[in-house]
């Protein structure tokens, strides 16, 4: 048995399929007693469109594009659930091209298989700068916005103020007493490590306190269990800012096991608040993304575009919030 039809939509509500089809693409000429009989014929019928029939018709899909790198970390990860739910709450579906790197070759094939699906329009997570090339080289006329990118490219761009919440978790530990704050950062090519970094630095300079040696990292908990190790040993190590979460466990671990106190003896702050942060031993305090008003002000981005056809040039910067718990204290007198 074949499920309901166009036809069977407009033979109920007693009007033609061309007035079905204006109702489903939302045209306005269409009377609004019309339009509440077609609604309430597709919910009795239980009809569904014919998503690539319509795509035929229109030129576009009531789909979404996403690239995004095939990752596990939490940040990208809730970035993407975000874009899902907020494209269906609009409407759309979405369908990601997952690349394993984000280069110019690997984005420009994930967005080619896109076009050839008729997208309405192409999402872009591009937090490293091995991405900005590639952005540089897609066609023009295609409705694009790249989240967490490089600020210096002149795409649409939604992204975290990371400057920011790296000044305020640096600011936190600053005004519980401690003289400076040592950071454990993110890998050296993505945008999110590099704002932080910025924000520290800041944070440090204008409160004319001392700014220690970066200590890179990688994201990972191994990779701050390795800087712990290294600022445990260290007795004027009073507070560390870590650029996630994971890295924040590592060094909590660390600690420990060199018998260092937090927060007695060392305050520690991260980022992204992973949900298992309030769980840490003890709580940590970090800084939480916005994820989903990402996702709203990418989608607001993209649906002007899709609506306009015109690409513009807009930034929108989404600020975190500080998240305290009992992971940061005065320092030991």
């Amino acid at each position: 048995m074949r499920g309901p039809a166009m036809t069977d939509v407009a033979r109920l509500a007693g009007v033609s399929h061309q007035t079905v089809s204006r109702v489903l693409n939302g045209h306005p000429n269409v009377r609004e007693q019309t339009r509440l009989r077609v609604q309430a014929a597709i919910a009795e019928l239980g009809y569904r469109p014919n998503r690539a029939a319509r795509a035929l018709v229109t030129g576009r899909s009531q789909v979404i594009g996403v690239v995004a790198q095939n990752t596990t970390l939490y940040g990208p990860a809730s970035l993407l659930a975000a874009l899902e739910q907020t494209a269906a709450e609009e409407g759309f579906a979405v369908t990601v091209g997952s690349v394993r790197d984000l280069d110019r070759v690997s984005i420009s094939a994930a967005v080619e298989r896109h076009l050839a699906h008729r997208v309405a329009g192409i999402v872009v997570i591009a937090p490293v700068e091995s991405a900005g090339e590639a952005l540089e080289h897609l066609p023009k006329d295609v409705p694009l916005v790249t989240v967490d990118g490089d600020p210096r490219r002149p795409v649409p761009l939604v992204t975290v103020d990371q400057v920011a919440g790296a000044r305020d978790a640096t600011r936190h530990l600053l005004e519980a007493g401690h003289r400076t704050v040592w950071h454990v950062s993110g890998p050296a090519d993505w945008f999110d490590s590099a704002g932080r970094i910025e924000g520290w630095r800041e944070a440090l300079r204008t409160a004319g306190a001392e700014v220690p040696p970066l200590v890179p990292g990688d994201w990972s908990a191994a990779s701050g269990y390795r800087c712990g190790q290294m600022l445990a040993r260290m007795p004027d190590v009073t507070a560390i800012f870590t650029a996630n979460d994971h890295l924040a466990l590592g060094v909590l671990r660390a600690l420990h096991e060199y018998g260092r106190r937090v927060p007695d003896d060392i305050s520690v702050v991260g980022f992204d608040d992973v949900p298992e942060a309030a769980y840490f031993i003890p709580p940590l305090t970090t800084v939480r993304p916005d994820f989903v008003a990402v996702a709203e002000a990418s989608l607001e981005l993209l649906l002007a575009q899709i609506g306009s056809g015109a690409v513009g040039e807009l930034r929108q910067t989404i600020a975190p919030t500080l998240v305290s718990r009992q992971s940061v204290g005065p320092p030991a007198r």
